[in-house]
């Protein structure tokens, strides 16, 4: 039997692994990997060079006990099936279900390797030393990641085509300060949804249609890690937290916020099998989230505003809206589409005028999983 994905030490060794695997490719499973819309996962590039100038002397020890924790590397070898992998009736799973759960993970796998793209391309070109061996860190845990979602993909006969995504896919640039604001609360986040459903089905043992959630406490875990990287990286700049750019957190914190809550309920199948309702799941995940971001951001949204739930919901109705205009077609179709569009651009603004909370960004940044 041929190396595993869990087992790679590096970057290059865990895409080697899957480019050799690559025959097990599904045109499907890529094709909707490849779709580049509000919603779905972007590869991003940034400004290298500005990247590698990082000096990081002045939060050594906090950066050296991260560093000396992921090089330690305690998820070698957890991320592939054993013998808590029950077997997974693809075939008899309810239609909807299965259509969503398989969206799920498509747009899980993306993710993740979009993250490794941008950390291996950081090391790839970078000279710095304590940035490189962190982005190669980093890249190494999410291609293994994306790989055990592959993994359980090719169950249900589908698989992402990686190699292809890198080179095919559309690339998003964003300045490095708006690479850490979007990283970072993607990283958090992550841990905060991945924790969640570990946990509500820790205790409702019944909800857990795949095994894949077995292995979440793990994975949220190397989220969490990454998410402290991005904490560092923004301390060394304290102007990337200051003045004019809390107005950029801001805007961050409501659209990664606002995405998941739309995304999310799309997937009302899912949800549902899971035992967990998407309101609920939301509020659990951003209060989690703003108790984390906390550790860097002077500022956190009120989730509790008034004005804040019902608008996610007006939200969500106009992005029915757009979806229902294009699946309609034609100058109707499109005319209901901007319609929504413009609807849901007039919730957004709502929603990132509501008043944040403002709190001190303590002295020392680094946090553990707690929840």
């Amino acid at each position: 039997m041929g190396k595993h994905t869990a087992d790679a030490t590096s970057v290059e060794e865990g895409l080697a692994i899957q480019e050799e695997q690559a025959k097990y490719d599904d045109d499907f499973a890529t094709e909707t990997a490849m779709a580049n819309t509000l919603l779905t996962p972007r590869f991003y590039t940034t400004d290298f060079d500005e990247l590698d100038a990082i000096n990081v002397d002045g939060i050594r020890a906090e950066w050296d006990e991260l560093i000396a924790q992921m090089e330690a590397d305690p998820n070698k070898g957890h991320f592939k099936k054993n013998e808590d992998w029950d077997h997974v009736d693809w075939e008899n799973m309810e239609p909807e279900l299965k259509k969503e759960f398989i969206d799920f993970l498509i747009s899980s796998c993306t993710a993740e390797f979009s993250g490794c793209v941008l950390y291996k391309e950081m090391k790839r070109r970078g000279n710095n030393k304590d940035i490189t061996q962190l982005f190669q860190l980093m890249a190494r845990d999410e291609a293994r990641h994306a790989g055990f979602i592959n993994d359980a993909l090719r169950e249900a006969g589908l698989r992402v085509n990686l190699g292809f995504l890198t080179q095919s896919k559309k690339y998003t640039y964003f300045r490095p300060k708006f690479i850490y604001y979007a990283t970072y609360l993607s990283e958090k986040i992550g841990y905060a949804r991945y924790i969640t459903i570990f946990r509500h089905l820790e205790a409702n043992p019944e909800h857990r249609f795949h095994p894949i959630f077995k292995w979440f406490e793990e994975w949220c875990n190397d989220e969490f890690s990454h998410g402290e990287a991005f904490a560092l990286l923004m301390k060394t700049d304290p102007k990337l937290t200051q003045g004019r750019n809390v107005y950029w957190i801001k805007f961050f914190l409501t659209a990664v916020y606002a995405t998941m809550y739309v995304r999310d309920h799309q997937r009302p199948a899912f949800h549902k099998a899971l035992g967990v309702d998407p309101d609920w799941y939301a509020h659990e995940v951003f209060t989690k989230t703003s108790e984390l971001t906390k550790q860097i951001f002077p500022i956190s949204l009120d989730i509790d505003h008034p004005r804040w739930q019902p608008t996610l919901e007006r939200l969500q109705r106009a992005n029915v809206q757009i979806a229902g205009g294009k699946k309609q077609g034609g100058l109707g179709g499109k005319l209901k589409e901007w319609a929504g569009a413009a609807t849901a651009a007039s919730y957004f603004v709502s929603l990132y005028f509501i008043p944040v909370k403002k709190h001190k960004v303590p002295a020392v940044t680094r946090l553990v999983p707690s929840y």
